[in-house]
């Protein structure tokens, strides 16, 4: 491959340390007297070796979905390398009749260019006229593109800096690399670097952009064009500049004339030349660069969430921005397109990409003992820059957003009120309509909690968990302790979330200066209303959760990738935290037996159940804050678990009111989670389970009955 052709450019350069004999004091005796001591040339050239990274091309890394199919790119250099069969010998004669005519005479330095540079340096310390070698433009777009990629303008100053000092430096690398490498391997090597514009690095990239072809297939003016805007792309760029394109794109063609690449017949060599030059330039209208990053790549507005989400993940986890943009890796993700699909569907079914102020946002995860996959990240909106059209390019499903999960939260206080043996599934909890805390007092006096609906005085934690009575969860949470809950809901999944960011949802700084996390706030405030759910909360950790209760209590991060391969196949181990045992497995899956009324019966996602022909058991729970202004459902089957939440995603929330989705201010006919939440969950998961079997929920343990 050509990368190991790179990698032998860098030992090349590496022997100039070891050479010891400066080039100038070599070839021109007189460069003592321009005041260039050999040591301090050679000193030049070991900087610059010890600056040298593994001298692999910058190359394009693919992200991958479960099965495969490329969904984005990433990359600073569009590049397709490739081997020296892989490219036309009409390319290669096209760059050589205009670059280096004499590439296969010589031994990689043009010496009376360099005299020409030297006796110009000499009268006014410049050197600008050159004579470059094809070998010492390798060196120089090497230098430039490779070893400065960082900062590509920088470095090419520097490549190509008016100095006889340069000149020299370049020379002596060009003069080992012909030593080291046969002149089709450089050859290669300087088709497969050099710029071409638009985005495009090598003839690889740039036959595929301007052509649509492959390097293999370019025809005479197309090659012509290729040699014609080498290293000069802004200047010649055939969109912006065609009249100067064809004219040197032509100027090409007669050098090749001149080369004997059309024959030794000259009067037909020149008659294939005026037709090559009357050709147009037949760049394709739509160029073919390869989309970047989340916004362009695959289906952006449905993949763009998943993939934002993926280069947060890889870089918490031990993959660099110089890897993902240079690698070339190869990411095989963990997205579900068929899951997807489904999810972006019924998210948008229930609120439009463009209703002004509401989102809908769901997040899929596959549990497991080992790993749990992020299946699908989608949003109502879609992901994009175009905020005129309700576009938002963040990771909104996986991000803590500012709103609650409402009584979502009851599910950390059942958890933990079942560890402590406070209670069981189908042990009765009281329920009064109203009830006055005197644990989390209001300002002093006692806190005044009431039901959102009429309810029996007594019943089941399950039959609680299924209908949602504020007072019997405020009550059990006081049994239970504030800190054992907000602990409980740490360790099944509300990590980010818990200790994260601060009360408003805001990331905490490194120093915690804008903190405390919400977790140690609710704790420090005896804040009794954690169990009714108000603060900020993940629609990704929130299908965790769920996750880790039907995988018998095992929380694992929810992970977007299956793995990293390098350029050469190897696997590139992440950082990624193991799976714990959140809670034992038998109190998860009493947990999962207690929760699973609600899809059912008079549940608070029944009726949403129901209308969607939902028929298989799952744990489920609907969430509402006190003002309406969010809503939440987390549920999950064995086979896959997830959540919703709608909320006022605008500068101004209200309110928000369904049937149909809006904001209506003042209202007391708010939203329910059960009415949109829900039925995104069911219509997307009935669709992402079609066609696998109907698996049964663990039992409850008898000691948490």
């Amino acid at each position: 491959m050509f990368a190991a052709r790179a990698s032998g450019l860098v030992k090349l350069l590496g022997l100039c340390l070891t050479a010891g004999v400066l080039l100038a004091a070599m070839v021109f005796p007189f460069v003592g007297g321009l005041g260039l001591a050999s040591n301090r040339a050679a000193d030049t050239v070991d900087q610059t070796s010890g600056d040298l990274a593994k001298g692999e091309l910058p190359l394009v890394t693919t992200i991958e979905d479960m099965n495969g199919q490329p969904i984005a790119y990433l990359y600073d250099q569009y590049r397709i390398p490739l081997e020296s069969n892989q490219i036309s010998d009409t390319m290669k004669g096209a760059i050589l009749a205009i670059e280096d005519k004499r590439f296969y005479d010589h031994r990689g330095v043009d010496w009376q260019g360099i005299a020409r540079a030297a006796a110009k340096a000499g009268v006014d310390g410049g050197a600008t006229q050159g004579a470059s070698t094809l070998t010492q433009q390798y060196v120089k777009n090497y230098m430039a593109f490779v070893l400065g990629a960082d900062n590509e303008q920088e470095a090419w100053e520097k490549a190509t800096e008016a100095t006889i000092g340069r000149k020299m430096r370049e020379a002596r690398v060009a003069l080992q690399l012909e030593q080291q490498m046969s002149k089709e391997e450089i050859l290669t090597g300087y088709l497969n670097i050099v710029p071409l514009g638009n985005q495009t690095y090598g003839v690889g990239a740039a036959a595929k952009a301007y052509f649509n072809k492959t390097a293999d297939k370019l025809t005479v003016p197309e090659a012509a064009l290729l040699a014609a805007i080498a290293n000069r792309p802004s200047s010649l760029n055939p969109g912006a500049s065609p009249d100067k394109a064809l004219e040197r794109r032509n100027i090409v063609i007669d050098k090749m004339r001149e080369n004997g690449a059309f024959g030794t017949d000259q009067t037909e060599a020149q008659k294939k030349a005026d037709e090559f030059k009357a050709a147009p330039l037949g760049v394709v209208e739509d160029l073919k660069i390869l989309p970047k990053g989340c916004v362009g790549a695959g289906d952006g507005p449905i993949y763009g969430f998943f993939c934002s989400y993926l280069l947060d993940y890889l870089r918490e986890n031990g993959i660099t921005d110089k890897q993902l943009q240079r690698g070339g890796l190869t990411i095989k993700t963990t997205m579900d397109p068929k899951a997807t699909k489904a999810a972006k569907a019924s998210a948008e079914q229930q609120v439009s990409k463009t209703q002004n102020g509401i989102s809908n946002v769901m997040s899929v995860v596959e549990p497991g003992k080992d790993r749990h996959k992020v299946r699908a990240l989608v949003a109502s909106r879609d992901y994009g820059n175009n905020a005129e059209l309700g576009q938002v390019a963040r990771p909104v499903p996986a991000e803590v957003l500012p709103f609650g999960p409402g009584s979502v939260n009851k599910v950390f206080t059942a958890a933990a009120a079942l560890e402590k043996k406070v209670i069981g599934i189908d042990k009765e909890m009281s329920v009064p309509a109203t009830y006055y805390s005197r644990v989390y007092p209001n300002g002093g006096a006692p806190w005044k909690v009431e039901n959102a609906g009429k309810y029996n005085d007594k019943m089941s934690l399950t039959q609680a968990l299924a209908t949602s009575p504020n007072t019997g969860f405020v009550i059990l949470q006081e049994k239970a302790g504030l800190d054992s809950v907000v602990d409980m809901a740490y360790r099944l999944g509300m990590r980010e979330t818990l200790q994260g960011v601060n009360r408003s949802g805001e990331p905490l700084k490194a120093d915690k200066s804008n903190g405390p996390s919400q977790g140690d706030w609710t704790k420090q405030n005896n804040a009794g209303s954690y169990t009714l759910g108000p603060g900020a909360t993940s629609v990704l950790e929130l299908a965790n959760v769920a996750a880790t209760i039907v995988s018998g209590g095992t929380w694992c991060p929810p992970t977007p990738v299956e793995k990293v391969i390098d350029r050469y196949g190897k696997e590139i181990p992440l950082k990624e935290k193991p799976c714990e045992q959140a809670v034992n497995t038998d109190l998860a899956n009493s947990l999962a037996q207690g929760m699973s009324h609600d899809t059912t019966g008079s549940g608070t996602a029944a009726a949403a159940a129901s209308a969607s022909g939902w028929n298989r058991p799952a744990i489920g729970k609907t969430g509402t804050t006190e003002e309406h202004k969010s809503v939440a459902f987390m549920a999950a089957t064995p086979q896959y678990a997830g959540a919703v939440m709608t909320y006022a995603d605008g500068n101004r929330p209200e309110v928000i009111c369904a049937n149909p989705i809006r904001f209506c201010p003042g209202s007391s006919q708010g939203v329910f989670g059960g009415q949109v939440a829900a039925p995104t969950w069911f219509n997307a998961m009935k669709a992402i389970h079609e066609g696998l079997p109907v698996v049964p929920l663990p039992p409850a343990a008898p000691q948490y009955k």
